[in-house]
């Protein structure tokens, strides 16, 4: 991904808010493949003139299928004053999702207890209780169901950030994310239609609220959304 690809879509001395492209890793992981960090450390040395190490802080994460809005802080005391935001649920984030079927209820509370496999990177429902798993909590709202195609669109709204939470909670209800290749049952082989919609933040610096969003790109599965006014 080269560096004139990365889409902005606000920026301050302090903070950098860009919109991630699907399957590009938000760190550097084993696979090496260029990730967000580099991606905008080397847009900022060209932008600025910078020689020598770019500080960029990394203060959320999106799972490497995913794409959407995200935050990055351009200085150590912004890095600390979101990653306490993070911490204190102030730091809110909301995700479109197109699911399998049709939803019981148009609004609702997801409370799970979520167990991480280290050695296969996935994760599941357990009871409460069972050791090393972590409470999960998302709340969604229906904006569409297709009968057509038996496919509904949500708004997810994360009270806590577990590992690929969205995509088990809903799975483990026989609602799979379309195109989900670790927990779906349907669009396999497609992209994944999950992302990263909404990001609001109190500034760092001027405590001024902001809400950033991001649509994906209205073709493929994303096309059930066309109608929807989102932004």
């Amino acid at each position: 991904m080269e560096q004139n690809k990365l889409k902005v879509i606000y920026e301050d001395n302090h903070i950098i808010v860009v919109e991630k492209k699907p399957n590009i890793p938000s760190q550097s992981d084993k696979t090496e493949d260029i990730d967000m960090l580099t991606i905008i450390k080397e847009y900022l040395k060209e932008k600025y003139k910078k020689t020598g190490n770019v500080y960029l802080g990394l203060i959320h994460r999106l799972d490497r299928p995913v794409g959407g809005v995200m935050v990055f802080a351009k200085t150590s005391k912004a890095a600390s004053r979101l990653s306490e935001e993070v911490r204190n649920k102030t730091f809110k984030k909301e995700y479109l999702v197109v699911v399998d079927g049709k939803l019981e209820k148009e609004e609702d509370i997801l409370e799970d207890y979520l167990l991480k496999n280290e050695k296969n990177n996935l994760s599941k429902v357990v009871k409460e209780g069972t050791k090393n798993s972590k409470y999960a909590c998302l709340n969604y709202k229906v904006l569409k169901y297709n009968e057509e195609i038996n496919l509904s669109v949500l708004k997810i709204n994360l009270q806590t950030g577990r590992h690929h939470q969205i995509r088990v909670q809903l799975s483990s209800r026989n609602h799979s994310i379309y195109g989900d290749q670790k927990y779906g049952t349907r669009g396999r082989g497609k992209q994944i239609a999950l992302w990263s919609y909404s990001l609001e933040i109190i500034h760092p610096i001027t405590k001024e609220k902001m809400v950033f969003k991001s649509l994906p790109e209205i073709n493929g599965t994303w096309k059930i959304i066309e109608d929807l006014k989102l932004c």
